[in-house]
C-alpha cells in the first residue's frame, strides 16, 4: 500500500527517512556537497512516499520572496520508473491548490521532460547549481 506523508521538520522520524533518501540520491549518487543539501529544512513543508512500509521518494516546498519553490525531489535509484515522482509532485501541487502566486523550481536538465508533463515551463538560461546543470521552471 502506498501513502504520501506531509510533515514538518519537527517530525524527526519522517525527516530521518527523507534525509536518508536525499543523502543516497544527491550526496552519494550525484556527488552534491553535503553541506548544501541540508539548508532551509525548518521552514520547508516536506513530503515522503512510503510504499509497502518502505520510504521510496521525498520532496519539499517552501515560501521564498518570489513565491513557492519546489525542491529536493528524490526517488531511490532502484524505485525509479514506478510513478513515485508524479505521485509526490501531484501531492505537493494539491497542497498548494489555494496558493495564488508563483510556483517554481530549479530542475536538473535531465528531468525537464518529467516536469513538462505536469505543465512546468523552462524560463531563462541553463545554470549550474551544486555542480549540476539546471533550468528554472515555473508552473
Amino acid at each position: 500500500m502506498m501513502e504520501i506523508k506531509k510533515f514538518t521538520f519537527s517530525d524527526k522520524d519522517l525527516m530521518k527517512m527523507s534525509h536518508l533518501i536525499r543523502k543516497k540520491v544527491f550526496v552519494f549518487e550525484q556527488n552534491c556537497p553535503a553541506e548544501l543539501e541540508w539548508e532551509f529544512e525548518e521552514e520547508s513543508i516536506h513530503f515522503l512516499v512510503i510504499d509497502n512500509k518502505k520510504a521510496v521518494a521525498t520532496a519539499r516546498h517552501r515560501k521564498t520572496e518570489k513565491g513557492i519553490k519546489l525542491e529536493r525531489f528524490a526517488v531511490l535509484k532502484e524505485e525509479r520508473g514506478k510513478g513515485y515522482g508524479h505521485y509526490i509532485l501531484k501531492a505537493i501541487l494539491k497542497d498548494l491548490n489555494n496558493f495564488d502566486g508563483l510556483i517554481y523550481m530549479h530542475a536538473q536538465c535531465e528531468v525537464i521532460p518529467f516536469y513538462e508533463k505536469l505543465n512546468f515551463k523552462k524560463r531563462g538560461a541553463k545554470f549550474e547549481e551544486a555542480g549540476i546543470l539546471h533550468y528554472k521552471m515555473i508552473l
